[in-house]
């Protein structure tokens, strides 16, 4: 995942992304060399305008280019973009013009869509709020399927739309939750990214809902 948590920095510092996305690529290069079959994936978080992905894309795929051909190599590098902001969500299939696949990072994705830091309101308030039912759970622990879980499945419609086909999935500590891993299959996300002390359940929790969706 290119720049330091933002495009903006990769914009603003000549160089950044093109020293990420060379490092990977000539790493790939080398395994290839080695015998081993390298899937690398090119994902640029915090994407908020086509015309923001459009000139970071051009930038990877120039490197991309230019080290395949250097070193030979028939490694392809398929160049996506976090969803994690509700104008990145709203505006998804235009960023399926650019983007390869779409990985919802819903952690922030939920902070930008509440408009509260999870750091700020876990310590300040969330505990009235949930003895009062104003949240049921924490948008934190399980997915806000009617706020930012609309907004997965606007995007993710959106964006098959334009890209048919394009593998969409989820990146954060949602993936291991079981509700909304249910939620994520419905909307029909290939796959759920988690901490490592959650891959068991979401890998018992993603089979069920396949079952129950099948049967």
């Amino acid at each position: 995942m290119l720049g330091l948590r933002g495009v903006r920095l990769g914009l603003v510092l000549p160089g950044l992304f093109a020293m990420q996305v060379r490092a990977l690529a000539e790493a790939a290069c080398d395994l290839e060399e080695s015998g081993m079959s390298p899937h690398g994936e090119i994902m640029i978080p915090l994407v908020g305008s086509i015309t923001e992905l459009t000139l970071i894309t051009a930038e990877v795929n120039a490197v991309i280019r230019e080290v395949v051909q250097a070193r030979n190599s028939k490694l392809t590098f398929p160049v996506g973009t976090m969803i994690e902001l509700p104008r990145a969500a709203l505006t998804a299939g235009d960023l399926a013009e650019s983007a390869e696949f779409f990985s919802f990072g819903t952690n922030d994705l939920t902070q930008t869509t509440w408009g509260f830091s999870r750091d700020d309101v876990e310590a300040a308030f969330f505990s009235p709020y949930l003895d009062k039912g104003i949240f049921p759970v924490s948008p934190f622990e399980s997915i806000d399927v009617q706020g930012v879980g609309a907004l997965v499945d606007m995007a993710v419609k959106a964006g098959r739309a334009v890209r048919p086909g394009m593998l969409c999935g989820v990146c954060g500590e949602h993936g291991g939750d079981p509700a909304s891993i249910h939620f994520f299959d419905s909307v029909g996300l290939d796959y759920v990214s988690c901490s490592p002390f959650r891959v068991p359940v979401a890998r018992l929790e993603a089979g069920r809902a396949t079952v129950m969706q099948s049967g």
